[in-house]
C-alpha cells in the first residue's frame, strides 16, 4: 500500500493563506460593527466557489481533538461559576431538556419532509443539529449588548449541551447501524455516568493543576500547563468513556475560579493574552474552514437537483428554530417557578420579549458539522447508509441559517423588543470601588509611620488620591455610571498626558538616549498606564 507524501511547503502556503484571510476579514467585521464568526462563514462560503482558494477538509478528529478542548477550556475559564451555578436549572432545561426535545421533535416530523427517513433516522438527524455553538452565541449576544441574564444562559447551555448531543447522537448512530433501542434506564445510566464521571475527572486534573502551581510562577511555563491541561482533561474524560467536555469544562470554571490564588499579576497578563490570541486564532480557522465546506458537502448530494435540496434545508432549519421556540416558553415558565418558589431565588417574571431572544439565539456550529461527518458510511449489515450524504447537508444548511441569518437579525431584534444591556451592573462596579478603595485608605493610615516627616507627607498624599478616588463614584441611578463624568474627563486628560510621555520615549530611543532594554520596561510602564485609562476614559 502506498502512501501520499505530506506536503509541508503546500501546507505552509495554505495556512498563511487562510491566517491572512482571517486577520483581514476579522478587521473588516470590527469595522462593521458585525460579530466576526458571521463575517468569516460568509467569507468562507464566498471562498469556495473561487477555484484557487485552497480547499481544506474539516475532519471530525480535528474539530474534537483540536479544536473543541481549547475552545471549551476558554469559553469555561472565562464564564461566572456564581452565575452558572446560579442559573443551572435555567442551563439543564437548555443543555439536557431542550436537545432530546429537539431529537424526539425531528424524529417525530422528519417523514413528513424528508424522503427515505424513519422516525430513527429522524431522532439522528436531530441529535446531530442539537448542540448549540457556544463561541458564535456569546460572540454575538455580547456584540450587540444582550441582557447579561440571556447571555449567561447562552454560555451555559452551549458549555454543556456538547455532551448531551453526543449522547444522542451515540444512541441514533445505536439505532440506525445496529438496529436497537436503547432503553429509558440505559439512557439515564450512560448519561448519569457522563455527568459523574466527567466532573470528576474534571475536578481530579484541576486539583492536580491547582497543587503544581503553587511550585510554579513563570510565565511560559503555566501558559504550556494551562494549553496541556485543556487537552488532558477532555481526553482523560474520553478515556473512561465519560464526557470529554464536562471534564474540560469543569476543570476550566475550577481553575478560573481559584487562579487568583496561584497566579501572579505578570503570570495573568501573560497568560490571558496568549490565551486571547490563540482562541481568536482558533476560532477563525473553525469558522473560515465551515463555510469552505460547501463544495464537500454538495458533492455528496448527487440524487436531487440544488434547488430541491436547498428547498428541504430551509424547511429543515425552521423546524429546528419552532422545534426551539415550543420548548422555550413552557420551559421559562416553569424554570422561573421552580427556582422562584423551591430555591427561592429572586428571579422576575420572564418576559415573553426576552423568551422569544432566547429562542432566536440558538445558532449552531463546527460541532454539528463534526458530528454529521463522523457518522459511519455502512450499516451494521454492510449495506451503504444512503442517508448520510443528506444529513451532513441538512446540517450544513442549519448552520448556515442559524448563524447567518438568526445571528444578522439578532441586533435589530433585540433593539426592536427594547432589550438591552441592564444598568445594574455600573450600581454593582460602583459599590465594590468604594469597598477596594476603603479598604485600601483603611490600610495606609494603619501603616502610617509616625516619626519619618517626609514618609508622612507621602502618605497623606496618597490618602488624598484615593479619597479624590472615592468622591467621583457617583451614587446608584438609571441613568449614572460607576464613574461620573469629570472623573472621564480627567481619565482622558491623563491617557494624554501617557502619550505624550510615549512620544517622549520614542524620541529618546530614536536619538539614542536610552537603549532598547530600558526603552521596553519602560513602556511596558505606559502600556499598563494607558490600558487602565482606556477603560475609563
Amino acid at each position: 500500500m502506498t502512501q501520499t507524501a505530506f506536503n509541508l511547503p503546500a501546507f505552509q502556503i495554505e495556512m498563511l493563506y487562510l491566517l491572512i484571510a482571517i486577520a483581514v476579514i476579522a478587521g473588516i467585521a470590527r469595522r462593521l460593527s458585525v460579530s466576526y464568526p458571521i463575517v468569516l462563514v460568509i467569507a468562507g462560503l464566498a471562498s469556495s466557489f473561487v477555484p484557487a482558494f485552497p480547499r481544506v477538509p474539516l475532519p471530525p478528529d480535528l474539530v474534537f481533538l483540536v479544536f473543541l478542548p481549547p475552545l471549551l477550556f476558554a469559553a469555561a475559564w472565562q464564564t461566572s461559576w456564581t452565575d452558572f451555578k446560579y442559573n443551572l436549572v435555567s442551563i439543564g432545561s437548555l443543555a439536557v431538556g431542550l436537545v432530546f426535545f429537539t431529537a424526539v421533535g425531528v424524529a417525530i416530523t422528519a417523514h413528513y419532509f424528508l424522503p427515505s427517513f424513519d422516525w430513527r433516522m429522524g431522532f439522528l438527524l436531530g441529535a446531530v443539529v442539537s448542540p448549540t455553538d457556544a463561541v458564535a452565541a456569546s460572540s454575538i449576544a455580547k456584540k450587540i449588548g444582550m441582557p447579561k441574564r440571556i447571555v449567561d444562559l447562552l454560555e451555559g447551555e452551549s458549555l454543556l449541551n456538547d455532551a448531551t448531543g453526543l449522547l444522542a447522537l451515540e444512541f441514533g448512530v445505536d439505532m440506525i447501524v445496529n438496529g436497537t433501542t436503547p432503553t429509558l434506564g440505559a439512557g439515564l445510566l450512560r448519561l448519569l455516568w457522563l455527568f459523574v464521571g466527567g466532573v470528576a475527572v474534571g475536578l481530579v486534573c484541576g486539583f492536580i493543576v491547582t497543587w503544581f502551581e503553587k511550585w510554579i510562577d513563570d510565565g511560559p511555563v503555566e501558559i504550556a500547563l494551562s494549553f496541556i491541561v485543556a487537552y488532558g482533561s477532555y481526553l482523560a474524560g474520553e478515556s473512561i468513556h465519560a464526557s470529554g467536555v464536562i471534564s474540560v469544562v469543569v476543570c476550566g470554571l475550577y481553575l478560573s475560579r481559584k487562579s487568583s490564588t496561584f497566579f501572579s499579576p505578570t503570570v495573568r497578563l501573560q497568560t490571558m493574552a496568549v490565551w486571547d490570541a490563540a482562541e481568536f486564532g482558533l476560532n477563525g480557522l473553525v469558522f473560515l474552514l465551515l463555510g469552505l465546506q460547501l463544495p464537500s458537502v454538495l458533492a455528496g448530494i448527487r440524487d436531487y437537483s440544488h434547488m430541491r435540496v436547498a428547498a428541504y434545508g430551509l424547511g429543515f432549519a425552521t423546524i429546528l428554530i419552532a422545534l426551539r421556540m415550543i420548548w422555550c416558553y413552557p420551559a421559562a415558565v416553569v424554570t422561573y417557578k421552580i427556582r422562584r418558589h423551591m430555591l427561592h431565588q429572586p428571579e422576575n417574571v420572564p418576559t415573553k420579549g426576552s423568551i422569544f431572544v432566547l429562542g432566536w439565539t440558538g445558532m449552531r456550529g463546527v460541532v454539528a458539522l463534526a458530528a454529521a461527518s463522523s457518522l459511519p458510511y455502512t450499516l451494521g449489515n454492510g449495506e451503504p447508509f444512503t442517508q448520510r450524504n443528506m444529513i451532513v447537508f441538512l446540517t450544513f444548511c442549519v448552520i448556515l441559517v442559524t448563524l447567518v441569518l438568526q445571528g444578522l437579525t439578532l441586533p435589530a431584534l433585540v433593539r426592536a423588543l427594547g432589550l438591552g444591556a441592564e444598568k445594574s451592573s455600573g450600581c454593582d462596579e460602583g459599590e465594590a470601588r468604594r469597598i477596594l478603595i476603603r479598604r485600601a485608605m483603611e490600610h495606609l493610615q494603619n501603616c502610617k509611620p509616625g516619626e519619618d516627616e517626609a514618609l508622612h507627607h507621602a502618605y497623606d498624599d496618597l490618602l488624598h488620591q484615593y479619597e479624590h478616588r472615592l468622591e467621583l463614584i457617583q451614587d446608584c441611578g438609571p441613568d449614572f455610571p460607576a464613574v461620573d463624568r469629570h472623573a472621564r474627563t480627567m481619565s482622558t486628560v491623563m491617557l494624554e498626558t501617557v502619550q505624550a510621555e510615549r512620544e517622549q520615549l520614542i524620541e529618546l530611543r530614536e536619538t539614542g538616549r536610552v537603549d532598547e532594554s530600558i526603552y521596553r520596561t519602560l513602556e511596558r510602564e505606559l502600556d499598563l498606564s494607558e490600558s487602565r485609562l482606556q477603560s475609563v476614559a
